[in-house]
C-alpha cells in the first residue's frame, strides 16, 4: 500500500459486525447517561428548539411517550423508573437501520440522484460521512455543496461566535473558521436549500446526514436518511411521524475508526463496494 493511502474498509458479517459494535459501545451499553436520555426526551417533549433539530413535531410527545419511542426505536430501557446509570442500544436494531439507509443510498447510486451529506458531529460522524459520500461520487452521484462559507453568529455564553459552513470531501460542516464544530442548528441546512431554491435547481433527491441538518432538510419534504444518538430523540420522532425516512440509533461521538467495520458494512450493502 501506498504510503499516506487509506486503508480499504472491511467488510463484516452481520454477526461480526454486532459484536464490534457492543466492543467498540456504538450500540449496547453506551457512554451516553441513563439521566442525559430522560433530560433530552424532557426537553424535546417541552419543545426546546435546540432538540427539535428544525423538526416541527405534530403529536404532543409528552416524555412517557418520547420514552416508550425510544424504548421501541433504539432499544433503551421502557422503565420510566430507571433515572440514572447506563443505557442501550439494540445492536439489531443498529444493523436494521443501517441496511434500511443503505438500501436507500444504494438507490440514490442507481439513480444517479443529486444528494446532500452532512455532519453536526464531525468528531466522530465524519469518518463515516466521508466514505459515504466519497462512494457516491465515484459513481457518478453528483454531490450538491450549496452555500459554502454562508455562516451566521451563534449566541454563546460568552458571547457571539461566527460559524460558516465548510465542505470537506463533500461533506458538509459547521467551522469557526478554526476547527469543525458539533451543532443541532438546522440553520445551515436551511441556508442551503434556500441557495438551491434561489438559483433554481431545485432540492436534492437525498440528504444522508444527523442532528439540525437532517432535521430541517426532512421538514422541508427532502428524503433524509442518517444517524443519532439514544439522546437525541428527534430524528426517531421524525420518522415515527414520516418526515424523516430512516434513524440508525449509534453512539455518534465514539473515535471515528471504530465506525469502519460498520461503514464497510453499509456500503456492501448499498452495492457500493
Amino acid at each position: 500500500m501506498t504510503v499516506g493511502a487509506a486503508r480499504p474498509l472491511s467488510v463484516p458479517t452481520r454477526d461480526e459486525l454486532r459484536a464490534q459494535l457492543v466492543q467498540a459501545r456504538i450500540a449496547g451499553d453506551v457512554d451516553t447517561p441513563r439521566g442525559d436520555n430522560l433530560r433530552n426526551y424532557r426537553r424535546l417533549s417541552e419543545r426546546n428548539p435546540r432538540y427539535l433539530f428544525g423538526l416541527d413535531l405534530r403529536g404532543p410527545w409528552n416524555p412517557a411517550e418520547v420514552l416508550a419511542l425510544m424504548a421501541q426505536k433504539c432499544g433503551v430501557s421502557p422503565e420510566e423508573a430507571y433515572a440514572e446509570g447506563v443505557d442501550t442500544i439494540d445492536p439489531d436494531r443498529t444493523i436494521d437501520r443501517l441496511e434500511a439507509l443503505a438500501t436507500r443510498v444504494g438507490e440514490a447510486a442507481q439513480r444517479q440522484e443529486r444528494v446532500i451529506v452532512a455532519t453536526g458531529h464531525p468528531a466522530g460522524l465524519l469518518a463515516v460521512h466521508l466514505e459515504v459520500a466519497a462512494a457516491l461520487a465515484r459513481v457518478g452521484c453528483p454531490l450538491l455543496t450549496p452555500a459554502a462559507g454562508w455562516g451566521y453568529s451563534a449566541e454563546r455564553s460568552w458571547g457571539g461566535e461566527w460559524l460558516e459552513i465548510r465542505y470537506v470531501g463533500n461533506v458538509a460542516m459547521l467551522s469557526d473558521r478554526g476547527g469543525l464544530k458539533h451543532t443541532h442548528s438546522p440553520r445551515p441546512m436551511e441556508a442551503m436549500l434556500a441557495e438551491l431554491a434561489g438559483a433554481g435547481e431545485g432540492p436534492p433527491s437525498l440528504v444522508v446526514a444527523d442532528h439540525g441538518w437532517a432535521g430541517a432538510a426532512g421538514r422541508a419534504g427532502i428524503d433524509t436518511v442518517g444517524f443519532a444518538d439514544s439522546n437525541d430523540p428527534a430524528l426517531f420522532v421524525g420518522e415515527a411521524e414520516g418526515d424523516i425516512a430512516v434513524s440508525v440509533p449509534l453512539d455518534d461521538n465514539v473515535a471515528p475508526h471504530l465506525y469502519a467495520p460498520m461503514t464497510g458494512y453499509l456500503l456492501a450493502y448499498a452495492g457500493l463496494r
